[in-house]
């Protein structure tokens, strides 16, 4: 199983930070709505894609690593925020962010 979550540990993190792109797509596309169709039409591509990468993960990994692996997904998304949306992260949301870090290494480790 250890070999096999290495290979599958860059599947994983595509399939996590491509569900946050299309977060940030589908946020951008109701912000921007004069170019609604197109950003919606790209989140959904993006989402669907990130669907597929999981599919395949879970029929080799077990859920409970898969899904905890997963947790990468907050902290791409705020990441994403910050840099690209300009949002205003506060101290304890990036705290928190640490702390879900923190709780996928040690999930990525078992």
């Amino acid at each position: 199983m250890k070999d096999e979550k290495r290979t599958i540990i860059p599947i994983l993190i595509c399939t996590t930070l491509l569900g946050a792109v299309g977060q940030l797509l589908f946020k951008y596309a109701f912000v921007n709505s004069g170019a609604f169709v197109e950003w919606f039409i790209l989140a959904v591509v993006a989402y669907g894609v990130s669907s597929i990468g999981y599919f395949y993960v879970l029929s080799r990994v077990h859920l409970s690593w898969a899904y905890g692996i997963g947790g990468l997904s907050y902290i791409f998304a705020t990441i994403l925020a910050y840099f690209v949306l300009a949002e205003s992260i506060p101290p304890l949301r990036w705290l928190g962010v640490v702390i879900i870090t923190v709780g996928v290494v040690m999930i990525g480790f078992s």
